[in-house]
Protein backbone atom coordinates (compact mmCIF):
# COMPACT_ATOMS: atom_id res chain seq x y z
CA UNK A 1 0.00 0.00 0.00
CA UNK A 2 2.94 2.52 0.43
CA UNK A 3 6.28 2.27 -0.28
CA UNK A 4 8.61 4.96 1.37
CA UNK A 5 12.79 4.43 -0.04
CA UNK A 6 15.32 7.23 0.78
CA UNK A 7 13.11 9.63 1.96
CA UNK A 8 14.77 13.26 3.55
CA UNK A 9 12.56 15.88 4.91
CA UNK A 10 12.30 18.54 7.53
CA UNK A 11 11.47 22.58 8.03
CA UNK A 12 13.55 25.74 7.29
CA UNK A 13 16.62 24.36 5.62
CA UNK A 14 16.85 21.70 8.60
CA UNK A 15 16.83 17.65 7.86
CA UNK A 16 15.02 15.96 10.39
CA UNK A 17 14.34 12.59 8.49
CA UNK A 18 17.43 10.92 6.90
CA UNK A 19 16.80 8.51 4.20
CA UNK A 20 13.85 6.52 5.99
CA UNK A 21 13.01 3.43 4.28
CA UNK A 22 9.84 1.10 5.16
CA UNK A 23 6.63 -0.22 3.40
CA UNK A 24 3.19 -0.66 4.61
CA UNK A 25 1.57 -3.92 3.48
CA UNK A 26 -2.22 -4.40 2.54
CA UNK A 27 -4.48 -5.00 5.93
CA UNK A 28 -1.25 -4.23 7.99
CA UNK A 29 -1.55 -1.72 11.03
CA UNK A 30 2.65 -0.24 11.51
CA UNK A 31 3.24 1.59 14.47
CA UNK A 32 5.80 3.80 14.10
CA UNK A 33 7.93 4.42 17.79
CA UNK A 34 9.96 7.16 18.54
CA UNK A 35 10.90 9.40 21.53
CA UNK A 36 10.17 13.42 21.37
CA UNK A 37 12.00 14.82 18.66
CA UNK A 38 12.68 11.71 16.47
CA UNK A 39 10.97 12.68 13.54
CA UNK A 40 7.73 10.79 13.95
CA UNK A 41 5.25 13.77 13.27
CA UNK A 42 6.89 14.59 9.98
CA UNK A 43 7.39 11.69 8.72
CA UNK A 44 3.54 11.13 8.28
CA UNK A 45 3.66 14.97 7.36
CA UNK A 46 5.95 14.12 4.28
CA UNK A 47 3.68 11.38 3.66
CA UNK A 48 0.55 13.81 3.08
CA UNK A 49 2.65 16.14 0.87
CA UNK A 50 2.46 18.80 3.87
CA UNK A 51 6.43 19.62 3.87
CA UNK A 52 8.20 21.21 0.70
CA UNK A 53 11.56 20.18 1.56
CA UNK A 54 10.93 16.42 0.89
CA UNK A 55 13.13 14.25 -1.23
CA UNK A 56 13.13 10.50 -2.03
CA UNK A 57 10.45 8.18 -2.99
CA UNK A 58 6.73 7.91 -1.73
CA UNK A 59 4.60 5.53 -3.65
CA UNK A 60 0.92 4.56 -3.09
CA UNK A 61 -0.49 1.59 -4.78
CA UNK A 62 2.53 1.79 -7.20
CA UNK A 63 1.27 6.03 -7.77
CA UNK A 64 3.80 8.42 -6.59
CA UNK A 65 2.87 10.90 -4.34
CA UNK A 66 5.97 13.05 -4.02
CA UNK A 67 5.07 16.29 -5.41
CA UNK A 68 1.20 15.89 -5.41
CA UNK A 69 -0.47 18.64 -3.01
CA UNK A 70 -2.39 17.09 0.01
CA UNK A 71 -5.58 17.60 -1.23
CA UNK A 72 -5.06 15.24 -4.14
CA UNK A 73 -3.28 12.60 -2.06
CA UNK A 74 -6.13 12.89 0.46
CA UNK A 75 -8.75 12.55 -2.80
CA UNK A 76 -6.65 9.35 -4.04
CA UNK A 77 -6.80 6.92 -0.33
CA UNK A 78 -4.76 8.24 1.88
CA UNK A 79 -6.29 10.12 5.02
CA UNK A 80 -4.65 12.24 8.39
CA UNK A 81 -5.51 11.76 11.73
CA UNK A 82 -3.42 14.91 12.87
CA UNK A 83 -1.77 15.05 16.33
CA UNK A 84 -3.78 16.94 18.70
CA UNK A 85 -6.71 16.51 16.62
CA UNK A 86 -7.41 19.67 15.06
CA UNK A 87 -11.02 18.97 14.55
CA UNK A 88 -13.53 22.05 13.48
CA UNK A 89 -14.59 23.36 17.51
CA UNK A 90 -16.73 25.47 16.26
CA UNK A 91 -18.79 23.21 14.39
CA UNK A 92 -21.18 20.24 15.27
CA UNK A 93 -20.19 16.63 14.91
CA UNK A 94 -22.04 15.79 12.09
CA UNK A 95 -20.78 18.60 10.62
CA UNK A 96 -17.24 17.54 11.14
CA UNK A 97 -18.33 14.57 10.21
CA UNK A 98 -19.49 15.76 6.71
CA UNK A 99 -17.18 17.62 5.83
CA UNK A 100 -14.70 14.78 5.06
CA UNK A 101 -17.38 12.70 3.19
CA UNK A 102 -16.97 12.64 -0.75
CA UNK A 103 -19.82 14.84 -2.27
CA UNK A 104 -23.11 13.07 -1.88
CA UNK A 105 -22.20 10.36 0.45
CA UNK A 106 -23.21 10.28 4.07
CA UNK A 107 -20.72 8.83 6.97
CA UNK A 108 -20.41 4.96 6.69
CA UNK A 109 -22.74 3.71 9.60
CA UNK A 110 -20.07 1.24 10.62
CA UNK A 111 -18.51 4.77 12.27
CA UNK A 112 -21.91 4.90 14.71
CA UNK A 113 -20.89 1.04 15.55
CA UNK A 114 -17.33 1.32 17.12
CA UNK A 115 -17.71 4.98 18.25
CA UNK A 116 -21.30 4.84 19.30
CA UNK A 117 -21.02 8.20 21.43
CA UNK A 118 -20.94 9.97 18.32
CA UNK A 119 -24.84 9.58 17.24
CA UNK A 120 -25.85 10.65 20.09
CA UNK A 121 -23.57 13.72 19.93
CA UNK A 122 -24.32 14.96 16.04
CA UNK A 123 -25.55 18.27 16.97
CA UNK A 124 -23.10 19.07 19.87
CA UNK A 125 -20.18 21.23 18.78
CA UNK A 126 -16.80 19.69 18.86
CA UNK A 127 -15.02 21.93 20.67
CA UNK A 128 -17.22 21.25 23.77
CA UNK A 129 -16.48 17.35 23.26
CA UNK A 130 -13.77 15.86 26.13
CA UNK A 131 -10.48 15.06 24.45
CA UNK A 132 -11.12 11.21 24.35
CA UNK A 133 -14.39 11.92 22.36
CA UNK A 134 -12.50 14.29 20.20
CA UNK A 135 -10.01 12.09 19.43
CA UNK A 136 -12.77 9.39 18.56
CA UNK A 137 -14.14 12.23 15.91
CA UNK A 138 -10.80 12.73 14.57
CA UNK A 139 -10.63 9.26 13.85
CA UNK A 140 -14.43 8.82 12.45
CA UNK A 141 -14.11 12.37 10.49
CA UNK A 142 -10.80 10.91 8.74
CA UNK A 143 -13.05 7.12 8.29
CA UNK A 144 -15.29 9.69 6.19
CA UNK A 145 -12.85 9.66 3.41
CA UNK A 146 -13.09 6.04 2.87
CA UNK A 147 -9.17 5.84 2.83
CA UNK A 148 -7.43 2.82 1.84
CA UNK A 149 -4.50 4.05 3.87
CA UNK A 150 -4.82 5.65 7.50
CA UNK A 151 -2.61 8.03 9.32
CA UNK A 152 -2.36 8.32 13.05
CA UNK A 153 -0.24 11.01 14.25
CA UNK A 154 0.08 10.42 18.67
CA UNK A 155 -3.51 9.65 18.70
CA UNK A 156 -2.64 8.99 22.36
CA UNK A 157 -1.87 12.72 23.32
CA UNK A 158 -3.95 14.01 25.71
CA UNK A 159 -6.61 11.11 25.71
CA UNK A 160 -7.57 9.34 29.35
CA UNK A 161 -5.58 5.93 29.58
CA UNK A 162 -9.06 3.84 29.18
CA UNK A 163 -9.42 5.52 26.29
CA UNK A 164 -6.26 5.04 25.16
CA UNK A 165 -7.14 1.39 25.90
CA UNK A 166 -9.79 1.25 23.94
CA UNK A 167 -8.24 2.36 20.92
CA UNK A 168 -5.99 -0.31 20.82
CA UNK A 169 -8.44 -2.64 20.68
CA UNK A 170 -10.62 -0.73 18.35
CA UNK A 171 -8.03 0.35 15.56
CA UNK A 172 -7.60 -2.86 14.34
CA UNK A 173 -10.67 -3.99 14.42
CA UNK A 174 -12.14 -1.10 12.17
CA UNK A 175 -9.34 -1.40 9.78
CA UNK A 176 -10.23 -4.67 8.97
CA UNK A 177 -13.55 -4.03 8.61
CA UNK A 178 -13.40 -1.24 6.48
CA UNK A 179 -9.98 -3.24 4.55
CA UNK A 180 -7.46 0.27 5.63
CA UNK A 181 -4.03 -0.31 6.24
CA UNK A 182 -2.82 2.10 9.36
CA UNK A 183 0.46 3.95 10.08
CA UNK A 184 0.33 4.40 13.73
CA UNK A 185 3.14 6.96 14.78
CA UNK A 186 3.19 6.90 19.13
CA UNK A 187 4.77 7.40 21.68
CA UNK A 188 2.73 5.32 24.06
CA UNK A 189 4.43 1.57 23.69
CA UNK A 190 1.28 -0.32 25.11
CA UNK A 191 -1.13 1.15 22.42
CA UNK A 192 1.41 0.26 19.88
CA UNK A 193 1.97 -3.53 21.27
CA UNK A 194 -1.82 -3.24 21.08
CA UNK A 195 -2.64 -2.29 17.77
CA UNK A 196 -0.12 -3.13 15.50
CA UNK A 197 1.43 -5.90 13.91
CA UNK A 198 4.96 -5.00 13.20
CA UNK A 199 6.20 -1.82 14.36
CA UNK A 200 9.69 0.59 13.62
CA UNK A 201 11.31 2.73 15.90
CA UNK A 202 12.48 5.99 14.66
CA UNK A 203 15.37 8.23 16.17
CA UNK A 204 17.01 11.38 15.04
CA UNK A 205 15.33 10.93 11.66
CA UNK A 206 16.51 7.48 10.94
CA UNK A 207 14.77 3.69 11.45
CA UNK A 208 16.72 2.12 13.91
CA UNK A 209 15.28 -1.10 14.58
CA UNK A 210 12.13 -3.11 13.35
CA UNK A 211 10.34 -5.75 15.53
CA UNK A 212 7.01 -7.66 15.95
CA UNK A 213 5.10 -9.77 18.29
CA UNK A 214 7.39 -11.62 19.66
CA UNK A 215 7.09 -11.82 23.84
CA UNK A 216 9.44 -10.53 26.71
CA UNK A 217 12.32 -10.16 24.84
CA UNK A 218 11.26 -7.32 22.05
CA UNK A 219 9.51 -5.99 24.81
CA UNK A 220 12.70 -4.91 26.45
CA UNK A 221 14.44 -4.15 23.32
CA UNK A 222 11.61 -1.94 22.98
CA UNK A 223 11.69 -0.29 26.61
CA UNK A 224 15.37 -0.10 26.48
CA UNK A 225 15.30 1.89 22.82
CA UNK A 226 12.63 4.33 23.98
CA UNK A 227 13.61 5.22 27.66
CA UNK A 228 10.60 3.68 29.51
Amino acid sequence: MLDVRELCAGYGGAQILDRVHFHLAKGEVLGILGRNGAGKSTLVKAVMGMLPETRGSIEFRGQQLLGLPTYRIGRIGVSLVPQGRWIFPKLSVQQNLEAACPVGQDPPDVIFTYFPVLRHRLRQMGGTMSGGEQQMLAIARAMCARPKVLLLDEPSDGVQPNIVQMLGELIPSLCKELEISAVLVEQNLDLVMNAAQRWLVLERGRIVHEGRQTGADELHALEGLLGV
